[in-house]
């Protein structure tokens, strides 16, 4: 907790505060102030009353509310325990999770949680203080990751919980899950962006005469590997085989879903520092968004 802390603090005075503030916007706009017309101004901005007074044209100032919540929904069911690299797909998650929500209050925006597995273990409702981001951490690195994934439960839980309009962060591995339905209600209402998670091994197994491998969820257990079979075979037909074409199927079909709702779609991986990857996804929002 405090090596989360510490690091996640040195990041949001690095500048990672800053790339938030300008890729999510505020409700609406506010009036600031009036000043006076410059060329290029839109004349549609002209306050009739303070030019008509002043005797030269002035010109309404508007800026951007700041009054945000932001709710990272974290995936802690069983797949997300694990890792073939430096860092669990889990601990990703938090770390991702934190750093946003210090961005978050660094900016005067609210933050809070939702954890996942299969329905919503545990929510925290937004708030502007420090403490419940520490709070977040806790409930992730303390809440043993175990069991079954069900994002459309969970998910459908969460928007039940959240009264207003928020940006919403969810963040999973997506294996063996998706929430179609959820994913969609939440995009209608709120300003959503999807974080997957992956780790090398999520996507192809070892390649070998045989191994062990155990469902994280499930408990369930099998042997796999292209040395099972003569390489024909296997190469048609086996569990490791068929495991690459369904991953492969899931992945496609989370790329479809975002972009049609266009929602923001990023993916991390274990194997790599995600930190850039943040920085570049947060300026590619606020170049989409003007």
């Amino acid at each position: 907790m405090r090596r989360l802390q510490i690091a996640t603090d040195r990041l949001v005075a690095e500048g990672m505060a800053g790339g938030y503030a300008s890729a999510f916007k505020g409700r609406g706009i506010e009036f600031a102030e009036v000043r006076p017309y410059q060329v290029g101004d839109d004349v549609r901005s002209l306050d009739w009353n303070v030019t008509a007074r002043m005797g030269a044209p002035f010109v309404k100032q508007y800026v951007q509310e700041r009054d945000l919540s932001l709710l990272c929904a974290i995936d802690i069911s069983g797949s997300m325990g694990f890792g073939s690299r430096g860092i669990l797909k889990r601990d990703l998650a938090a770390e991702v999770a934190v750093l946003t929500s210090f961005a978050a209050l660094a900016n005067g925006d609210r933050a809070g949680a939702a954890l996942l597995a299969n329905g919503l273990i545990s929510f925290l409702p937004p708030r502007r203080k420090r403490n419940q981001v520490l709070r977040l951490a806790q409930e992730i690195l303390q809440n043993p990751v175990a069991g079954s994934t069900d994002l459309e439960a969970g998910l459908s839980a969460t928007l039940a919980n959240l009264k207003r309009r928020s940006v919403l962060v969810l963040i999973s591995d997506f294996v063996e899950a998706s929430c179609p339905r959820a994913l969609r209600a939440a995009a209608s209402a709120h300003d959503v962006v999807v974080i997957e998670i992956r780790d090398p091994l999520d996507d192809r197994l070892p390649r070998a005469a045989a191994i062990t491998v155990r469902d994280a969820e499930t408990g369930r257990r099998a042997v796999v590997g292209h040395g099972l079979l003569p390489w024909p075979l296997a190469r048609r037909g086996s569990l490791a085989t068929r495991y690459v074409a369904r991953r492969e199927r899931q992945r496609q079909e989370l790329a479809r879903l975002t972009r049609q709702l266009r929602v923001g779609h990023l993916i991390l991986a274990t194997d790599r520092p995600f930190l850039a990857e943040l920085s570049r996804f947060f300026a590619r929002r606020r170049q989409h968004r003007g």
